[in-house]
């Protein structure tokens, strides 16, 4: 087990203590489950950043001002559509 120091605020802490107390577990596992969650909801972006290394290394990337352009177009035509 390691040990991991935060500092948060007043409101933060009262909020989980309170959360806590009806949950009848230890303000730790309210902490622990939290975070777990959390990274399981943003596990997607690293997976997103690895795929987009990987195409880079493999030479599909494309130059900034390409996709830039696309992105105008495609915003302009959305401008007159409306």
């Amino acid at each position: 087990m390691s040990n991991i120091t935060i500092r948060t605020t007043e409101e933060i802490s009262i909020r989980l203590s309170q959360l806590a107390k009806v949950m009848e577990r230890p303000r730790n596992w309210v902490i622990e489950d939290a975070l777990r969650q959390y990274i399981s909801e943003q596990a997607w972006q690293i997976e997103g950043i690895q795929q987009a290394q990987k195409s880079l290394e493999n030479g599909k990337g494309k130059d900034f001002e390409v996709v830039a352009d696309n992105l105008r177009t495609k915003i302009k035509r959305k401008q007159y559509i409306i």
